[in-house]
């Protein structure tokens, strides 16, 4: 699933999909993530089972809100007033959106881990040579082979 969304987010960001075609296929995988066959996991000492949210930096965010409102029926679940982040979804979020530049970009996507344990995957990761980052503003990251940068949380 990783090499998938990887490849939407290069497509997006040379300009070969439209933010809308990103949302549409990152939408798509998260409805189809419970379908993933146990093989598909069999050597990843995580196991992902779900993409939990996107953050999509935007440049006016009542816009942006309402774009996600009137489209897809998203509600404000929080908001960061100091870091300009709304977080929308209907029960938890789906979708964060931060007022930050560069804009259209994807701040970072969520995966949902099973049986997360913030210490447990944190000595996981360094032995695979991954150092996982702190962020205040997004929580705990780890940058793919690109550079984008992957939230992990709880599945």
């Amino acid at each position: 699933m990783e090499a998938i969304i990887s490849n939407l987010v290069n497509r997006f960001e040379k300009g070969a999909l439209s933010r809308r075609e990103l949302i549409q296929g990152l939408a798509m995988l998260t409805a189809a993530g419970g379908t993933a066959s146990a093989a598909t996991f069999q050597n990843a000492g995580l196991k992902a089972t779900k993409i939990d949210h996107m953050s999509i930096q935007v440049t006016d965010l009542p816009r942006a809100i309402a774009f996600y409102q009137k489209i897809f029926g998203l509600s404000v679940v929080s908001e960061d007033k100091p870091n300009e982040i709304v977080r929308l979804g209907t029960t938890k979020t789906l979708v964060s959106l931060h007022h930050k530049s560069p804009t259209g970009l994807v701040d970072h996507f969520a995966i949902g881990v099973e049986g997360f344990n913030k210490e447990a995957v944190t000595r996981e990761l360094k032995q695979r040579g991954v150092n996982p980052e702190e962020n205040i503003d997004a929580g705990f990251h780890i940058k793919d082979p690109e550079g984008i940068r992957v939230q992990i949380v709880g599945a």
